[in-house]
């Protein structure tokens, strides 16, 4: 059992849990202890330092968007996104509940609404106190500051006025070049004064502008108080509506209704009147037809934009190594094709991901003029909806697969399979002659040489190529997506940049960590891959 485990480690490349392991069979405790302390408490220890020092340094830098968010910002951030996506998928659950279910909801959203009344007042309350505190101790700060502006002010202003009277009247009295000459070096010492009085007031401006800027931490923690409860009484408010009158069931009920009571008058109507009421009757079967397939319109949430930024990440380097293993293998196996690719490959390999991504956004539009009206478009997404819907648990009904989405993939691929390709020329080449001699020996055509000793040798170094262009496509991939504007992670972060919210940085500053969690499991997914494939035993991972 001990063995198994220390394989399934090592396959995983987590190997840092191995002294955990032996410590716990009870193998040379002291060194087991010495092991887990360098490779467990030293990194986790490095993380709480970096923890520390980013929530000391945040709240000390200011940009135009407010502070740097804090840790304790971040992790609330974090929340407010999870919290997003619950409640819309509860408001989709909510439309299409039966009626016991919506029943229930109804009162839920009734009882907590009268619980939020009076939150929400002494929350309104904390606000006005916590502005009302926060200028009586601004204005505090201010007043000896602006009563040194006002004076320098003065003092500036009057100088300037007495001085331009003397210059004028010392240029009225001009009668040498001699009085010229003084007349310019009064001037430009009346110029260096201006500057000089004008740096001494704009200091004390910019000194009263920053404290007016400073964002009172009190006032912050009680908005957000307020914005919680406002938040969730909107929640609950449009719970109400879609369990009530808008569910459905409801709505179907009604449309049902309205359509009996036409189809009752349309049976004793006559002349223009049977008319009217067809056209009526037409329209209402119609409308019902819509409502019984009615259901919410839901926002992409972050949890949607992850399962679509994986789908898409996969694709692209799906793609990529469907190209770069045939080529990297003809590169291997002949040094002429190796010599001939070798250009494209220095050139190429360069190339900014931006620059891919407007060519094959340009050249993806000129095959889709129509996409709404594309029938290989709806084709592919009917095909991959059903599989992603499984795959991921019921979160993403609809991928949504448009011309973005294929530029964003196909920029993956461009921009990742050049780490696949040379290293798999390089695993092709690197097999060693024996196995070509046995091969002669046994009288092996070219395909079996290929798929029996070529490409098994290749594997581990193929693999690792796979580990580094899977990497690099998940890096290009969030960039292609902001610019692309195609629904992920990175039309989330750019959606997050424009809206302007005071909480948008922390919302930034979280997906930094969800782009490097995921991109940890996709590193972790591919070192398995590669353990299950390598025969040397040599370490996958660092």
């Amino acid at each position: 059992m001990k063995y198994r485990i220390f394989k399934a480690i090592d396959v995983c490349g987590m190997n840092f849990l191995t002294p955990v392991v032996r410590l716990m069979y009870g193998e040379e405790p002291q060194k087991q202890l010495k092991d887990i302390g360098r490779f467990i408490v030293v990194p986790m220890v490095a993380f709480m330092v970096f923890i520390g020092v980013w929530g000391f340094l945040a709240p000390r830098h200011t940009t135009k968007y407010g502070a740097v968010p804090t840790p304790a910002e971040t992790w609330d951030a974090w929340g407010s996104i999870l919290t997003f996506h619950e409640r819309e998928t509860a408001k989709e659950q909510a439309i299409v509940a039966p009626a016991a279910e919506r029943e229930a909801v109804e009162k839920f959203a009734d009882a907590r609404l009268e619980e939020l009344q009076p939150l929400i007042a002494e929350a309104k309350q904390g606000v006005a106190d916590a502005r009302a505190a926060e200028k009586e101790r601004k204005d505090e700060l201010i007043a000896p500051l602006q009563a040194e502006y006002d004076q320098l002010k003065e003092e500036y202003d009057a100088g300037r006025k007495e001085q331009q009277a003397e210059l004028k009247a010392a240029a009225e009295a001009i009668a040498t070049d001699a009085d010229r000459q003084a007349l310019t070096e009064e001037y430009l010492a009346l110029d260096a004064w201006m500057d000089e009085k004008k740096e001494a007031y704009n200091k004390v401006k910019d000194q009263i502008g920053l404290i007016r800027n400073q964002k009172d931490p009190e006032l912050l923690a009680a908005i957000a108080l307020e914005t919680n409860y406002a938040e969730e009484a909107q929640f609950l408010r449009k719970m109400q509506e879609l369990a009530g009158p808008s569910s459905r069931e409801e709505t179907v009920a009604s449309a049902e209704a309205k359509l009996a009571e036409y189809e009752e008058q349309y049976a004793s109507a006559t002349g223009s009147q049977a008319l009217t009421l067809a056209k009526r009757q037409v329209s209402q079967i119609r409308r019902l037809e819509r409502d019984r397939e009615k259901t919410y319109a839901k926002p992409w949430t972050l949890p949607m934009q992850v399962v679509r930024s994986i789908f898409c990440v996969f694709t692209g380097f799906l793609i990529g190594v469907g190209i770069a293993v045939p080529l990297g293998v003809l590169c291997g196996l002949s040094k002429t094709f190796m010599a001939a690719m070798t250009p494209f490959i220095a050139l190429f390999k360069p190339v900014s991901p931006i620059v891919w991504l407007l060519i094959l956004w340009i050249i993806v539009g000129g095959f889709f003029p129509d996409p709404n009206n594309s029938p290989f478009l709806e084709g592919i997404n009917s095909i991959v909806n059903s599989f992603v819907w499984l795959v991921s648990f019921g979160i993403v009904k609809d991928l949504q697969i448009n011309p973005a989405f294929i530029a964003s993939a196909l920029t993956v691929s461009m921009c990742s399979l050049w780490a696949t390709l040379t290293n798999t020329a390089l695993g092709v080449a690197s097999v060693d002659q024996d196995h070509y001699n046995v091969a002669r020996v046994l009288r092996l055509g070219f395909w079996d040489r290929l798929f029996k000793i070529v490409l098994p040798s290749a594997l581990p170094l193929v693999f690792a190529g796979m580990r580094i262009s899977l990497g690099v496509g998940w890096m290009v991939l969030i960039a292609a997506e902001l610019l692309a504007s195609s629904e992920g992670l990175g039309k989330f972060v750019n959606d997050m940049f424009q809206n302007g919210d005071s909480r948008s940085f922390a919302f930034i500053m979280a997906m930094v960590f969800v782009v490097g969690v995921i991109g940890l499991v996709l590193d972790r997914i591919m070192i398995v891959l590669q353990r299950l494939v390598s025969f040397d035993g040599g370490a996958a991972a660092v």
